[in-house]
């Protein structure tokens, strides 16, 4: 026959803790979770706050003009006796509306030297992708040439085409 003492049927096992207890537990972790969430958020704060003072920001870079040049079409040289035609169609990227008021008013002189310019390429020097880039380079520096020796060179960022077939 088995004997109980009193202090094993004082604690019955399998009790559940006393609702003062339910509440400290649940108290404590309400506060380390705020604790954790306040210690983080001052962390990603402090390492976004400026160390010094911002320097006035910088004004951004203009934007670029753009110039659409109307269609061109040339006869190009040939070493196979067969006629062979360019049409090209060019845009210039621009540093500003001075730069193209004054493109506006050289235009004839500048159609000019690129008509002469494509009618002295052959159409194998036109068929890869590097001939069309140092076409593109080559009618960059000859827009950008002054007209005169009073004049100054205009500044053309770059040259992009709109059409080109070779036929």
């Amino acid at each position: 026959m088995a004997t109980t003492t009193a202090s094993q049927q004082a604690a019955p096992q399998g009790a559940k803790p006393g609702p003062m207890k339910r509440i400290i537990v649940i108290a404590l972790i309400a506060i380390l979770a705020a604790a954790a969430a306040g210690g983080a958020t001052w962390f990603f704060m402090s390492r976004h706050a400026p160390s010094a003072p911002a320097a006035p920001a910088a004004a951004p870079p203009a934007l670029p003009v753009y110039y659409a040049l109307e269609p061109m079409t040339v006869n190009l040289q040939s070493d196979d006796g067969e006629s062979h035609y360019l049409r090209i169609g060019l845009t210039l990227k621009l540093d500003s509306q001075a730069t193209q008021d004054a493109l506006v008013a050289r235009m004839p002189e500048i159609r000019s030297r690129l008509l002469l310019a494509l009618s002295n390429k052959h159409p194998s020097d036109l068929a890869p992708l590097d001939g069309k880039r140092a076409l593109a380079t080559e009618l960059a520096v000859l827009i950008s040439q002054p007209a005169g020796a009073n004049e100054k060179p205009m500044h053309v960022d770059d040259v992009l085409f709109t059409e080109f077939v070779v036929q």
